[in-house]
C-alpha cells in the first residue's frame, strides 16, 4: 500500500502527503541480518504506507566495534543491526529486493558520532538517517557538546558528499524529542529548528524536522503547526523538508487498550496538525522489545486511524500561538549571538539561552522546571536565563518539582488513557 516510487526520502513522503496518506514508520533493530531482512519485509508489505527502518545497535551507537563484533562472533543478541560490523555485502544482500525507490529504509541509531555509521549506510546504498548535534549529545551521554556540533558537521558534510546523484541525502533531526517528556513544547520545536538549520548549513537539502507527541492535544497541535509556520520562514531556500511526529516517548500505557488509544490519537494528531509522517509505538512498548507482528499491527493500526481523520483548515495564517511565541524567542536568542547555527547553539547553552528541563548533562544549565497544569498543558515553572517569561504555578504547587510529583507528571499520560473505558469510542483528541 505504498506511496508512488520517488528519487528520494523525502520524496517519498511528500508523494504520499500528495495522495492523502500518513507515512508510518516503525522503530526496528536485529543483529541478524535474516531477521532485519524480515522484519523489512514485513514493514514493507503491511496494510499501510510505510518507510523502513534499521535501527543501529548501542555498541555501534557508542562507537565499541569490538564489542559488536565480539557479540556477533559469539551469538550473542543485539539490539539492533551492527552496519558498521556486517560486512557492506551483507547489508547489501540483506537490502536487495527490499529497499527501493518505493520503499525507502532509515538508518535510526542515537551516536553523537555518526561517522563511521554514515560511512557505511552510504557503502550499502542507504541514503537516509537522523540525529542532530544536540539531540544526540545531551540526553543519551556525556559527550562534550562542542565535540558533538564537531562531530555532527562532518557527519553532514560526509553524508552530502558519500551520496550520489541522482539519490538525495535526508537527515532527520531527534530534536523535538528531546528526554521524550516533560518538556515544553516550544523549546522542541526551537531546537528542532535549529537542528535542521545546522543541517542545511553543512549541506544537507533535504531534511525532516521531529516534534514528540507531549501531553496536551490541543498544545501539541500549536507545536506542530508552529514548527512548520517556522521552517518556513528560517530554512533557506532550496531545502525541502517535512514534519516527522513520534508517538508519545514518555511512559506508556500498562494496558493493550490503553497503549491502542494512545498510538491513534497520535495519528490522528498528526493528520490534524499537518505532519507527513508517524514514528509509532507499539502495545508492548511498557513491558519488553516488540515482535514484527507487533510493530505491523501497530503501523496499520496508526494508518487505519489517520484515513479516518481530516486536516485542520489551511486557509488562513495562525495567530502566533504561545508555542509559536516561545519558539521563535529561543530560534531569535541563539541567532542573536552572530554566530553560524553550530557555534550559535554552544554559545546559548553555555549562557542559559536553550536550558532542557531534568536533563543533567554537563553542557546544560539545568536551572529549568516544568510542570503540568489543569489542562494537561506543559507550562515553565522556572526559566533561569532562557529568553521566556515563567507561568504561573497553581495555588499549593511548589516550583520545585517534588520526587512524588515528578513520578505523577511521568506517568499522567499513560494512566489517562489505561483509565479510558475501552467499550468507549475514542475521541477526536483522545480521551479526557
Amino acid at each position: 500500500m505504498n506511496a508512488p516510487a520517488a528519487a528520494s526520502f523525502g520524496g517519498f513522503v511528500a508523494a504520499a502527503a500528495a495522495a492523502g496518506q500518513l507515512v508510518v514508520q516503525p522503530r526496528m533493530g536485529f543483529g541478524q541480518p535474516h531477521r532485519m531482512r524480515g522484519g523489512l519485509e514485513r514493514t514493507r508489505f503491511a496494510a499501510a504506507t510505510t518507510v523502513g527502518t534499521l535501527t543501529i545497535d548501542s555498541y555501534t551507537r557508542v562507537g565499541d566495534l569490538a564489542a559488536a563484533r565480539a557479540a556477533l562472533t559469539e551469538g550473542a543478541a543485539l539490539n539492533g543491526y551492527p552496519i558498521a560490523t556486517h560486512s557492506t555485502a551483507t547489508t547489501r544482500a540483506l537490502l536487495d529486493g527490499v529497499h527501493d525507490a518505493s520503499f525507502p529504509v532509515q538508518v535510526r541509531h542515537g551516536s553523537s558520532r555518526p561517522e563511521t555509521i554514515i560511512r557505511a549506510l552510504a557503502a550499502a546504498g542507504l541514503d537516509a538517517t537522523e540525529g542532530g548535534p544536540v539531540s544526540y549529545c545531551l540526553p543519551y551521554g556525556r559527550t562534550p557538546l562542542a565535540e558533538s556540533v564537531d562531530n555532527w558537521a562532518r557527519g553532514c558534510e560526509l553524508l552530502a558528499r558519500l551520496v550520489p546523484a541522482p539519490r538525495v541525502p535526508h537527515l532527520e533531526t531527534f530534536g523535538g524529542c528531546m528526554l521524550g517528556q516533560l518538556c515544553p513544547p516550544g523549546l522542541l520545536v526551537a531546537i528542532s529548528l535549529l537542528e535542521g538549520m545546522f543541517f542545511a548549513e553543512h549541506g544537507i537539502r533535504e531534511i525532516s524536522l521531529s516534534y514528540a507527541q507531549q501531553t496536551s492535544p490541543a498544545q501539541d497541535i500549536e507545536a506542530v503547526r508552529a514548527l512548520r509556520r517556522l521552517a518556513a520562514e528560517f530554512l533557506p531556500p532550496g531545502v525541502d523538508w517535512h514534519v516527522v511526529l513520534y508517538t508519545y516517548m514518555g511512559v506508556y500505557p500498562l494496558t493493550e487498550a490503553g497503549a491502542h488509544r494512545l498510538l491513534r490519537a497520535s495519528a490522528r494528531l498528526a493528520v490534524r496538525a499537518g505532519a507527513q509522517r508517524l514514528i509509532v509505538k507499539t502495545a508492548a512498548e511498557s513491558r519488553r522489545i516488540p515482535t514484527v507482528g507487533e510493530n505491523v499491527t501497530a503501523l496499520e493500526t496508526a494508518a487505519a486511524a489517520a484515513l479516518a481523520e481530516q486536516p485542520l483548515d489551511e486557509g488562513s495564517p495562525d495567530p502566533d500561538s504561545e508555542v509559536y511565541t516561545q519558539a521563535r524567542a529561543f530560534v531569535e536568542a541563539v541567532l542573536g549571538t552572530g554566530k553560524e547555527t553550530g557555534a550559535a547553539l554552544r554559545t546559548a547553552f553555555a549562557r542559559g539561552y536553550l536550558d532542557v528541563p531534568y536533563c543533567l548533562h554537563p553542557d546544560n544549565a539545568g536551572r529549568s522546571r516544568s510542570f503540568i497544569d489543569g489542562a494537561g498543558r506543559l507550562r515553565w515553572s522556572r526559566v533561569g536565563a532562557m529568553p521566556i517569561t515563567a507561568d504561573p504555578v497553581p495555588p499549593g504547587t511548589s516550583a520545585a518539582l517534588t520526587a512524588d510529583g515528578l513520578l505523577r507528571a511521568l506517568y499522567a499520560v499513560a494512566g489517562r488513557f489505561d483509565r479510558a473505558d475501552p467499550e468507549l469510542p475514542d475521541r477526536p483528541d483522545g480521551p479526557d
